[in-house]
């Protein structure tokens, strides 16, 4: 049985660790909410974009040809792009996002992979992957401006046909204790039913002003900028989220660990002070029979 002295001090560390956890999770709490309301109010327009984007391609001329819609690269390379936190303390958010990493890594051969975040970098660099790049994600909602410095890593190598596809993998927000790792492919761009059909599944045709090959090139790009930015969105919103709820979890167990050491601390106190009674009542029974 441990001593009293080492039973206090194990409860006075149980106690800073809640207090640290409890704060942890309020900050996480804090963070997400303002997340959380910029993801959701960016969702609908990116998703309606992807849509608006895909039915202009797919009414183009045919002599209309565009790298995001064909590839120039032969040759079968990927570009993965990586979102993880910089930090950890979240979970087992960075641990599925690294196992599916893996399961992805052992079917393709020849990845280069853009690591945005600090916790998965050393791990992607431990496995020999050809990392080209690596960016710090922040531990404040992201802003836009970090979308262009890793657009441009992704067009240098994509335009310049040195890889042929590019991927994304990142946790996608479901709710505050739902988040799933999630592989896209962001480029080339899938495109739907073809211009007839899909004219016919419409219900009639459009007409564009000025025209559609104008309109489609600054619209690819933005196309990419903006699914790049949501999935900046949601790996933000997905760490917060998850950190929250592994605080939480921390907090509970340091408070359980904390009743259990004043228990133990509480009996063997009550052991010491009842050992301290015999001890007394023995010596003064000794005395007595000595006296005798």
């Amino acid at each position: 049985m441990a001593s009293i002295h080492i039973l206090r001090r194990r409860i006075l560390a149980a106690q800073n660790v809640s207090k640290t956890t409890r704060a942890m999770q309020m900050i996480a709490a804090s963070k997400l909410k303002k997340a959380q309301a910029a993801t959701l109010a960016t969702r609908p327009y990116v998703e309606k974009l992807s849509t608006v984007t895909k039915r202009v391609a797919t009414r183009a001329p045919q002599e209309f040809t565009h790298p995001y819609l064909t590839p120039k690269n032969a040759n079968g390379k990927k570009l993965l792009v990586l979102f993880a936190p910089d930090k950890g303390l979240c979970g087992g958010l960075i641990t599925n996002l690294l196992r599916e990493f893996l399961r992805y890594t052992r079917e393709e051969k020849g990845l280069r992979v853009v690591t945005v975040g600090k916790k998965v970098e050393s791990f992607v660099i431990t496995l020999r992957s050809e990392v080209i790049a690596s960016f710090v994600f922040g531990t404040t909602t992201p802003s836009f401006n970090m979308v262009l410095p890793i657009t441009k890593m992704i067009n240098d190598e994509y335009l310049l046909g040195n890889v042929a596809s590019v991927h994304i993998l990142a946790t996608h927000f479901t709710s505050i204790f739902s988040q799933k790792p999630i592989m896209t492919t962001l480029l080339p761009i899938s495109l739907p039913l073809p211009q007839e059909e899909q004219e016919k599944s419409e219900g009639g045709q459009y007409l564009f002003e000025p025209n559609v090959t104008e309109l489609l090139s600054p619209l690819l790009n933005h196309y990419l900028e903006m699914v790049v930015y949501q999935y900046l969105l949601e790996s933000f919103v997905s760490e917060q989220a998850a950190r929250m709820v592994a605080m939480q979890n921390a907090t509970s167990n340091a408070k359980d660990v904390i009743e259990d050491l004043r228990l133990e601390y509480n009996k063997t106190r009550q052991a010491r002070i009842t050992n301290e009674i015999l001890d007394i009542s023995g010596a003064d029974a000794l005395r007595g029979v000595q006296n005798e």
